[in-house]
């Protein structure tokens, strides 16, 4: 998954901020499928990391997300937005892992329901 991110964060577009992410989730079967993040000069319309590879993930026909990993470009855990984080929820349960990196290696593990407390998602649509 680290290494797919890395590839993934190579190809970023960050010409505004120079805040590289790479994001690599990994579906039920244990197929993997990475984004990045894509800056544009209206910030609104920059798209996450965590958004390419869920959407990576659903047009390959997957609808769950087994686990996720972030690493960025700088010295510190990059953690998905809100917005990422409502994203990621859509497709996961509460204690699905996110693996939080900084420079190639997993420096914390957090689940879903840590960073999204007390959320619904898909399995409560009637």
């Amino acid at each position: 998954m680290i290494k797919m991110a890395r590839e993934a964060m190579k190809r970023a577009y960050a010409p505004y901020s120079k805040y590289y992410v790479g994001a690599c989730v990994e579906a039920e079967d244990g197929s993997l499928f990475a984004g990045c993040n894509i800056e544009n000069a209206s910030y609104a319309v920059t798209i996450c990391a965590e958004v390419n590879a869920v959407s990576a993930l659903i047009t390959a026909g997957k609808k769950r997300i087994k686990s996720l990993l972030i690493l960025n470009s700088g010295e510190d855990l990059s953690t998905p937005c809100g917005k990422c984080r409502q994203l990621i929820r859509e497709f996961a349960v509460p204690d699905t892992p996110i693996y939080l990196c900084i420079k190639d290696k997993v420096s914390e593990t957090a689940t879903v329901e840590q960073l999204l407390p007390k959320s619904c998602g898909s399995e409560h649509l009637g």
